[in-house]
């Protein structure tokens, strides 16, 4: 399958951004939680995270995280009359 021209998902802005966040998180520089008050960042995934949170946060175009799905949403409902 072919990918749709010319639509972008993430803009370039986001792509320096999770650069910067890469190269600090090699450079040891790298803190998550607000305000960098969290341990360290030594995993990829979550250096890739922070830089699209950033690039987010200034406007980036950057799609929206996945929200979870509700709770009860996937259960299927109760059938009416029980058991006899």
């Amino acid at each position: 399958m072919a990918a749709k021209k010319g639509t972008r998902r993430y803009g370039k802005k986001a792509g320096k951004s999770v650069a910067s966040a890469m190269r600090r998180r090699k450079k040891g520089t790298l803190r998550s939680g607000k305000g960098g008050r969290g341990g360290r960042v030594k995993s990829r995934d979550q250096a890739i995270a922070i830089g699209l949170s950033e690039a987010r946060k200034k406007g980036a175009k950057v799609p929206a995280k996945k929200r979870a799905a509700k709770k009860g949403a996937s259960r299927r409902p109760a059938k009416k009359g029980g058991r006899r």
